[in-house]
């Protein structure tokens, strides 16, 4: 896995090789960033941008997002070897003090009652089979945790029928082999 754009362009960065944890491809990542750069229906910039990783694994997202210049990334992971790799990650990448990672269950972590940070880029890549992602969705929104301007990207296998209804607006819709990436945004 690499890096493919910013000041961390062409470096590598480690993944775990489990079942549980599905890398992002380079390719999907490459083609999200494209329509987030070039779209004229996206109207975030990722410059300067405060980013929510959830289902993070290794940070692939997060980590890209940093190199383009996103002011800071909040990682949330519940595997431990997933959340250990992206520490290691972010240490190797000299990156750490532009990001917070936190080991946990997402609904868990966004229940919280202390959190109440706001973001403007909202990344959601849960493993294929799971719909709990909705439920973050709607703590999101409950909480208000996203600025006015916001874009929340999230990755599905390409089969997958969710009903994101009251959840989000959605902008695009993108399949690039088994993966689904919808854009959408929070009100």
């Amino acid at each position: 896995m690499r890096i493919i754009s910013g000041f961390l362009k062409g470096k590598r960065i480690k993944y775990t090789k489990n079942v549980i944890t599905r890398p992002l491809r380079d390719s999907v990542k490459e083609n999200i960033f494209n329509i987030l750069r070039h779209s004229n229906s996206i109207k975030i910039e990722i410059e300067k941008a405060k980013v929510l990783d959830l289902y993070s694994g290794i940070g692939s997202f997060g980590i890209e997002c940093i190199s383009r210049g996103a002011e800071n990334v909040t990682f949330i992971e519940n595997s431990k070897d997933a959340s250990n790799i992206l520490k290691e990650n972010l240490l190797d990448l000299s990156i750490l003090s532009k990001t917070e990672v936190y080991n946990s269950k997402i609904d868990e972590f966004l229940s919280k009652k202390n959190f109440n940070k706001q973001f403007n880029v909202f990344f959601l890549d849960p493993p294929f089979k799971d719909n709990f992602f909705l439920k973050n969705l709607k703590l999101i929104k409950e909480k208000k945790l996203f600025e006015n301007k916001n874009i929340v990207i999230i990755h599905r296998e390409k089969k997958t029928s969710d009903n994101l209804n009251n959840l989000i607006e959605v902008i695009e819709t993108k399949v690039y082999g088994r993966s689904k990436i919808i854009f959408g945004f929070l009100t």
